[in-house]
Parts: C-alpha cells; sequence; structure tokens
C-alpha cells in the first residue's frame, strides 16, 4: 500500500516508542480520545463515558458488524463487544505499534473471535462496498490530509441504511481569523482542521442525514487540560525523554487555549446513510 506523505507522519507519530509510552500510561490505557467529564476528573473513566455514550445511541447491536477507522489500542472495539453486545468488530489503523498492543489486550481478554485487527489507512479502507452495519471513529479523522477521501471511503463500505458515528477535534464553524490555530496545524502537519459544518455539508453530499449532533466543545478544553496535569504529576512514570515530555505539553495547553477561546469544537456527531 502507498501511503501519502501526512498519512505517513501521523504513523510515524504513533508508532514511535515515546509517543506510545505517553498514550499508553497518561492518556487513557486503553482508549485515546476525549472523555466525557462530570462526576468524574478521572481520564480513563471519562474516556469509557464516551464509548458507551455513543454505544447507546446506535440501539441494537447483536449481530452489528462494525468497523472503528483510527482505532488505536481497541478499547472502543472491546467495550463494544463485551458492554454493548456487538457481533463483530475490525479495527482498521495506522501504527503498527498501536495495532501490536491492540492485538495483545484482545487476545488477553479473549476476543479474537469477535475483533480484528488490520493495517491500515482509512482513506483508503481496504474491504469491498457495502461490507459493515456502523462505522465508528474516535478523534481519529483530523489526522487525515484528506478529509473527503476518508468520507469517499465511508460511504463506499458502509451499507444502504448503515450508521455512522464519530468524534473529532475540530475548529469553530465560520471562523474568520484562524492565526491562533496556526500552532495546532503545525502539530498536525495540515493546513486545517474539519468542523460540525464540514461534516454535514460533505456527509450530506454522500448521501447521509444527520441523525443527531451533540455538541460537547467544552469536554476538549477540560479533556487536554487534565491530559497536561497528568503528565505533568507523573513525569516519573513516563519513559519518554524530558525534551518529549515538554513539548507534549506545550502542545496540549494549545487546544486549552483554542478551547477556551472558543475557536475549536468536539462532539458527537451520528449520521445514517441513505
Amino acid at each position: 500500500m502507498t501511503v501519502d506523505a501526512g498519512v505517513a507522519t501521523a504513523r510515524d507519530y504513533y508508532d514511535s516508542a515515546d509517543a506510545d509510552d505517553f498514550y499508553h500510561t497518561i492518556w487513557g490505557g486503553e482508549d485515546i480520545h476525549v472523555g466525557l467529564y462530570g462526576e468524574t476528573q478521572d481520564i480513563r473513566t471519562a474516556s469509557r463515558k464516551t464509548v458507551d455514550h455513543m454505544a447507546a445511541r446506535l440501539g441494537d447491536l447483536s449481530g452489528k458488524k462494525i468497523l472503528d477507522i483510527g482505532a488505536g489500542y481497541g478499547g472502543g472495539a472491546r467495550r463494544l463487544v463485551t458492554e454493548h453486545g456487538a457481533g463483530h468488530v475490525t479495527c482498521l489503523n495506522i501504527a503498527p505499534r498501536e495495532n501490536d498492543r491492540n492485538r495483545e489486550l484482545t487476545k488477553a481478554a479473549g476476543l479474537n473471535d469477535r475483533i480484528d485487527v488490520v493495517d491500515g489507512s482509512f482513506d483508503d479502507i481496504p474491504f469491498d462496498a457495502d461490507s459493515f452495519d456502523i462505522i465508528w471513529s474516535q478523534d481519529a479523522i483530523l489526522h487525515a490530509p484528506d478529509r473527503k477521501a476518508v468520507l469517499d471511503e465511508v460511504a463506499r463500505v458502509l451499507k444502504p441504511g448503515g450508521q455512522f458515528i464519530l468524534t473529532d477535534p475540530m475548529q469553530a464553524d465560520g471562523l474568520t481569523d484562524t492565526s491562533d490555530l496556526q500552532p495546532i496545524y503545525d502539530r498536525i502537519h495540515l493546513p486545517d482542521l474539519a468542523s460540525f459544518g464540514f461534516y454535514r455539508e460533505e456527509l450530506g453530499n454522500r448521501g447521509f442525514d444527520v441523525v443527531e449532533i451533540e455538541d460537547h466543545t467544552p469536554q476538549l478544553a477540560n479533556h487536554y487540560g487534565r491530559v497536561a496535569e497528568e503528565l505533568d504529576a507523573r513525569r516519573a512514570d513516563v519513559k519518554a525523554s524530558d525534551a518529549f515530555v515538554d513539548r507534549m505539553l506545550k502542545g496540549l495547553s494549545y487546544w486549552v487555549e483554542g478551547g477556551r477561546a472558543g475557536k475549536l469544537a468536539w462532539g458527537i456527531m451520528h449520521f445514517r446513510k441513505r
């Protein structure tokens, strides 16, 4: 498979030993996405709450074939199978190191017969058309150099009547000055982020109807702030270099500042293919 330069950048970052150690140790263990906070300020609990909240919107999952694009360590996939009754989940992810850890955790949970882990990119999904009942994605599509190509692939492999549910760190709709977000663009090596409006329009153009869009934007700054607090407090638990930790803390601060300034957005987006 030929990999786009932007895809390779994301793959190489998430496949690095420092990033793997940080995400597994600090961010959430099996889950590396934004959490839903409220009663809890614990990162792992809040991250798992996001999975449960999304799954509850999909209805009965028994017998359903689900594709998780950008699956990370597969925490969502294992939760969908063990707690929400999903028939089978395929995890598609670009980073071999994450995929290896996903396979280890899935095997340890005794779920090899219900979860597959596939090395691949979500802008070139290696499955036939109309293969899945549900496509699931958590905070991954922001890294795609061509997000429209990802949505083309989602539309292709999802069955008619199938559901697409996702979260994504985004920029706010209607921004006229994005200069404050340049440090974030630089970190992901892309010129912009998507938005709620982008997903509504582009998925509408591909034959999807909106089921529900939940705007949980305050959770974005809250989550990145909690991760930064945890990383700073647990430096000794992280094997990554001090330079990596310092860069990560600086990077996290951009997301916190952008979120609090109303320049960023985050939420749960639920669509159905006609």
